[in-house]
Parts: C-alpha cells; structure tokens; sequence
C-alpha cells in the first residue's frame, strides 16, 4: 500500500429490503454501491469497499464489515498528504452522507495495518434469522424483517433438529447450486432456537399491572426482555395471550405472534447455507419433516434432499469476530 493510505475497518448496519444485495451491480442499489458513494463525497475521490461478507438481496445486517483505503487530501493545496483521519472523523462523516439514505450507517471504524482484510481475517460470522409464528397477520412494523409462518410451530423439535446439523460434515445438502466454495465441509460451532420476546414490544395491561403490583416485578420483567426467556419459552401472559385461545383482547389490541430466533454461528458459511438449514429446521418444526429426516437430508448431500430455502426478509448477519491488532 503506497504511503499516505489509511484502511480503516468499517462495521455498518442496513436494512436489505430495498438493497439489491451487498455486491455492487451496475444500475442497481447495492450496499457497497452506496458506501462507496459516500465516502466519494467524503474525500473528494473514489474508493474500494471490500465487504467480509456478503449478503443477498432482503438480506439485513445488524453489523457486516468491510476494509477501505483512503488518502487525504489538501483541499487548499491539491497534491498535499495530510495525516489520516480520526476514525471517529470518519465514521461522523460518512454517515452524514448517509442521511438521505435512511435504511445504512456505519456503526464503527478502526484504523488498521495496510494488510489486515476484511474478509480473510474474519474468524467467525454470525447469523440470526427470525420466525414469526401465528395465524394473525403479520403486523405492517414486521413487514420484510422475518419470515411469518402461520402453522403452530413445535420448538423442541426445532432445537432436536438443530443438534443433528451442529458439527463439522459436508454441507452439500445445504449448499445452493452457483457457490464457489471449492470444499461443501463445513463446522457449525453453533446452530440454535430460542423463543424471544417479538420487537417492537409494548407492555400489556397484565405487564404493567405484574410490574406495579410485584417490588420485584421490574428486575424480573426487564430480565425477561434483555436476555429473552429464562426457560426458553415465553408465558401466554407475555404474549397476550396464547394464538390458539378465543380469549377477547379488546377492541383494537392484536394478538402478538410468537418469535423464534434461529443463530448460526461459523467461521464461513456456503452460499445460501444459512437460509437452507433454516427451511429445514422449520419444516421439522411444522411437522412436514421429523428430527430423523434432518440426518437423511444431510447424508443425501444433495441440495434436492432439502426443503425448500427460507425467504432472504428473515435472515440478518449479525456479527463478524475479528482478532484486532
């Protein structure tokens, strides 16, 4: 790298939903399309964003990360180096030309050595994907942010069939046709189902009513919503009430559905990995497929053998791990 570059390490957040992926394509919204934009407005010159992972279209992320190379540049004397930007310069910068934009900001930046990349240093990406569950439908604050499934949904098979996958095995069963991987070998360090409490949340009447009544009451309902469920699954009070019951909520109060958070965690995934495991998860879930059927997919290693691929408007890249020097 000549001198006078700076690369910086970006962790940026976005909403996939009117993105037409990560990657940038000409005459189409990309997200490295419009960070590049950006940080052109920054410093007067083009740049190179190089992302550490890659998302479809609709695909969210609360925190994908990317390296760039920037120089800066006298304005009043063209030619002139001057001493890299602070990352927190660059960060308030950057998302001031983000403004307008409203769906991606970046959340972060370190200025990192000229040989640390983004994509090879990563040690471990992390994905969530979230099911919601319920005959109602699905509310306008949840429109593209998950994948809602009507059918009641059984979590301990779930969590059954999560297991199986857990592990270092060939994934071709979970790997769309079109991924470059050389090797279909992968080890999922991590693959999981917890029910949440859904968001936005609001108190019901029985929450606040709980929380007025009990000293206690605040400590114990503020754990429920910071760490999710203290035994794995939420009381029909939380959820006001169970889907399956004819209880009246009141003119105007909906029925809330049920969460479900699918992680996965890896080093590296295979192309659509992420969103094939979680097809099959839920068809063990809705009773289309038993835990056992979940090792005969993955033997049969072939992508035919699973179910169909979850829509991308579930799935969200949340975290990259990096050793950082």
């Amino acid at each position: 790298m000549r001198p006078g570059l700076q690369r910086y390490l970006v962790a940026v957040e976005y909403i996939g939903t009117r993105f037409c992926g990560s990657q940038q394509q000409l005459n189409h919204r990309t997200v490295v399309g419009v960070l590049q934009e950006a940080f052109h407005k920054f410093i007067g010159q083009p740049v190179t964003i190089c992302l550490s992972s890659r998302t479809d279209a609709g695909v969210h992320a609360l925190s994908n990360v990317c390296h760039v190379d920037v120089e800066r540049v006298s304005k009043r004397k063209p030619g002139e180096v001057l001493p890299p930007h602070e990352p927190a310069v660059v960060r308030k910068a950057v998302n001031h030309f983000l403004q307008k934009e409203g769906d991606i900001m970046l959340t972060d930046v370190r200025s990192v050595p000229g040989d640390f990349h983004a994509r090879f240093k990563a040690q471990e990406r992390m994905y969530f994907y979230r099911l919601l569950n319920g005959p109602e439908l699905l509310s306008i604050f949840e429109k593209d942010r998950a994948w809602h499934v009507s059918e009641e949904l059984d979590l301990v098979a779930m969590q059954e069939a999560c297991k199986v996958l857990v592990g270092h095995h060939d994934f071709s069963s979970f790997r769309a046709s079109g991924c470059q991987s050389k090797s279909p070998f992968r080890t999922l360090e991590e693959l999981s189902v917890l029910e949440m409490v859904s968001t936005p949340h609001f108190p019901s009447i029985t929450e606040r009513e709980q929380n007025g009544s009990n000293e206690e009451g605040q400590d114990s309902f503020c754990n429920k919503c910071k760490t999710g469920l203290p035994t794995g699954s939420i009381s029909n009070d939380i959820m006001a009430g169970d889907s399956k019951s004819g209880a009246d909520l009141g003119f105007g109060i909906r029925r809330r559905h049920r969460c479900y958070v699918i992680t996965a965690r890896s080093r590296s995934f295979l192309y659509h990995q992420v969103r094939l495991l979680v097809g099959v998860i839920k068809s063990v879930g809705t009773g289309d497929l038993k835990v056992s059927d979940v090792e005969r997919i993955l033997n049969a290693r072939s992508v035919t053998a699973a179910s169909p691929m979850a829509p991308a408007r579930g799935l969200y890249l949340g975290h990259v791990k990096y050793e950082l020097p």
